[in-house]
């Protein structure tokens, strides 16, 4: 009987170890590739398949246990499919949770290139799905619980279309799109063209959101972003009517008139040299590089060919028939 005897206690103390492997495994926070962490299941995908997709991308350190404790827990065939995101650290038990309520299924809201600072803040007050942190701060309180640097919440949110669980907060989501701004900003700022007339980044986002707003078809960008650099190479006005209408807020009924281009505002380009003292609306990538690399031409100006397109001239008598003959 003794032999049987310490079979059994060694069965017994090989099966606590086991569950205290189990436990530690199963309670330990996992590390993420990044937070947020964004992740899709595709509809159809098993446990055994999201185990080790989730393993390939860094996620789980051991997909066998992961599969094992979710089968110890009756959740192997409760895997749903979608998009999911993970704000902070879960451990595989919570992940395994969340995989199996979809409590991490992602909702979304996009930020469209030019719009403004106030129009990506008014979509997102009005998001079911969010938690609205910010609605009773103002823009300096908002930029401050970002720590954000600069005093004037325009251009610095990139326009994208953003994943988050249901509840996430709208702070959450300002600091991925100032996060990612900031990133594009200084990636592209640090490969720019040299010699641009632009001494910081914060400049080139304020040029890149005139370019993003003067733009009507996308072939003509970086032509665009030539006429302003060439303008301000020579010490030219920029006179350009987004800037304009950007200062005049709520004044603006759609009409831009004589009077408003003769108004000295600090962004009225017409009036002052050089650019406006903040980016005037949400810039793309798009138009951040064709701020940094601009087309290399010689035209000063363009205009509004009415199908979306422009008309670039390098003299006004040239600019002048164009207008005559695009805009009269």
């Amino acid at each position: 009987m003794r032999p049987i005897k310490w079979l059994l206690l060694l069965a017994l103390f090989l099966a606590a170890l086991l569950a205290g492997d189990f436990y530690y495994y199963a309670t330990r926070p996992l590390t993420l590739p990044a937070q947020p962490y964004e992740f899709s299941l595709k509809q159809g995908t098993s446990l055994k398949s999201a185990a080790q997709q989730l393993q390939q991308e860094g996620v789980l350190s051991n997909e066998r246990m992961f599969v094992i404790l979710a089968r110890l827990l009756g959740k192997s065939a409760q895997i749903k499919a979608g998009k999911y995101v993970l704000e902070t650290a879960v451990t595989p038990l919570e992940l395994l949770d969340i995989l199996a309520k979809g409590k991490g299924m992602q909702s979304e809201l996009s930020a469209i290139e030019g719009w403004t600072f106030g129009q990506f803040r008014a979509v997102l007050n009005a998001h079911p799905a969010i938690r609205h942190d910010t609605a009773q701060l103002s823009e300096a309180e908002i930029l401050q619980r970002l720590g954000a640097t600069e005093n004037h919440p325009e251009g610095l949110f990139f326009p994208d279309t953003y994943y988050f669980a249901s509840g996430s907060s709208d702070l959450i989501l300002l600091k991925r799109a100032y996060e990612t701004m900031q990133k594009h900003l200084q990636e592209n700022w640090q490969t720019r063209e040299q010699g641009l007339p632009l001494e910081s980044p914060y400049q080139a986002l304020i040029l890149a959101s005139i370019v993003e707003k003067e733009t009507g078809a996308a072939r003509d960008r970086g032509m665009i972003a030539g006429v302003f650099t060439n303008r301000l190479r020579k010490g030219m006005l920029l006179q350009t009517d987004p800037t304009v209408i950007y200062g005049m807020g709520e004044k603006f009924d759609g009409n831009l008139r004589k009077h408003d281009l003769l108004a000295d505002t600090p962004y009225n380009t017409y009036a002052r040299a050089g650019l406006p003292p903040t980016p005037i609306a949400l810039p793309g990538l798009a138009s951040i590089q064709a701020t940094l690399h601009p087309a290399k031409t010689d035209a000063l100006y363009f205009v509004a060919r009415g199908d979306g397109s422009s008309e670039f001239s390098a003299t006004l008598t040239q600019h002048n028939r164009a207008v005559n003959k695009y805009q009269k």
